[in-house]
């Protein structure tokens, strides 16, 4: 089986106003139906190599592979496609918004991509949010609702387009205990039973637990973990 994504020693470094390094030579790669969480201490650069896999940032070395495809020398229009066609993220805020209900947030990404008529559109919205115990809120706006039921939204809409991937930054950081099972519970699912990747960035020791593998990180580096 080959891997969604594959990394092969990345390294990010900024220099404005002085050099820094944020990611240093990391390789990983993560196969369909895999749970992963990035784990290590704030400021290790957990969420910026999170950025790099999702093709959100250009590395400065190394390469990227997606789905078997090289990515280093597409066009800025080919990797928003790719991003739009075939990965999902889910943030710690939300970011849905306000002005629209739960049903047409997760529209939004399929009506960008255009390749479903608008009453397939609705449909789709509607089975995810049903699937992800929402039906009854699909009308809601986001400030009717909880800040879990606002999580399980993104969810939906991070998953519209039926992405390969599904990538988390501290996607339980603002979540209680009982909503942060909920969303463990929706990623395992997401993972062991439709098959795709997902990868979280995370501090939360339930969300590195319910993980298949957990990738340590240190100073920038991957380092050895359990």
């Amino acid at each position: 089986m080959s891997a969604v994504v594959e990394a092969r020693g990345l390294t990010r470094t900024l220099s404005d106003p002085e050099t820094v390094t944020l990611v240093r030579d990391c390789s990983l790669a993560v196969q369909p139906g895999e749970m992963v969480a990035i784990i290590g201490p704030s400021g290790c650069g957990k969420s910026s190599l999170l950025y790099l896999l999702g093709l959100l940032d250009r590395p400065t070395s190394g390469e990227l592979i997606f789905e078997g495809r090289p990515t280093g020398d597409l066009a800025d229009a080919e990797r928003t496609r790719l991003r739009l066609e075939r990965i999902g993220y889910v943030f710690q805020f939300h970011f849905l918004l306000p002005e629209l209900t739960a049903q047409a947030n997760v529209e939004l990404p399929m009506r960008r991509l255009g390749w479903l008529r608008d009453s397939e559109i609705t449909a789709r919205a509607d089975a995810l949010l049903l699937k992800l115990g929402l039906g009854e809120e699909a009308h809601r706006r986001p400030d009717r609702m909880s800040g879990g039921q606002r999580q399980r939204v993104a969810i939906a809409r991070a998953l519209a387009n039926d992405p390969a991937i599904l990538l988390g930054d501290e996607p339980t950081g603002n979540l209680d205990s009982s909503n942060t099972r909920i969303v463990i519970a929706e990623f395992r699912r997401l993972a062991h039973e439709e098959g795709r990747a997902v990868i979280c960035v995370t501090h939360d020791a339930q969300v590195a637990a319910a993980a298949d593998r957990r990738i340590h990180m240190l100073d920038g580096r991957i380092v050895p973990g359990d």
